[in-house]
């Protein structure tokens, strides 16, 4: 049980893991897994539970031709987690902690995959607003 909900770990295939993501798409699967296994973590990955879905009533026929359709199936989601039960990654990305394989430090823009080419010349405490 997690102290709050920034630092949440669970069993992910019998491994208990800190949760990176949860359903989270095939396509940022694929970008956090060789980012976070490049910093040495161990990550496993799992499909996460399909929605809870609410049983439609049956459709009345008025007609032959009209048919209830069914809903569309939910999205295939999965559940990231890494080995390290201590890693949070707001503290890991705020922290920074992770590093890019070109040896850049990990930026919360490149972490949510905002910018392709992590920024790290300043960090962001010491950026000046004008």
């Amino acid at each position: 049980m997690a102290i709050n909900k920034n630092h949440e770990f669970e069993e992910l295939d019998g491994i208990k893991c800190a949760i990176v993501e949860k359903n989270s798409p095939q396509q940022r699967v694929d970008f956090l897994k060789p980012l976070l296994e490049f910093n040495k973590f161990t990550v496993v990955v799992v499909p996460s539970p399909p929605p809870k879905v609410v049983p439609v009533p049956a459709a009345t026929v008025v007609s032959e031709e009209t048919i209830a359709e069914p809903p569309p199936p939910p999205p295939v989601t999965f559940t990231i987690g890494v080995t390290d039960v201590t890693f949070n990654p707001i503290n890991a990305i705020f922290g920074r902690l992770l590093k890019t394989p070109d040896g850049h430090i990990v930026t919360l823009a490149y972490w949510q995959q905002l910018e392709s080419v992590s920024h790290d010349d300043v960090p962001y405490f010491e950026s000046k607003v004008d």
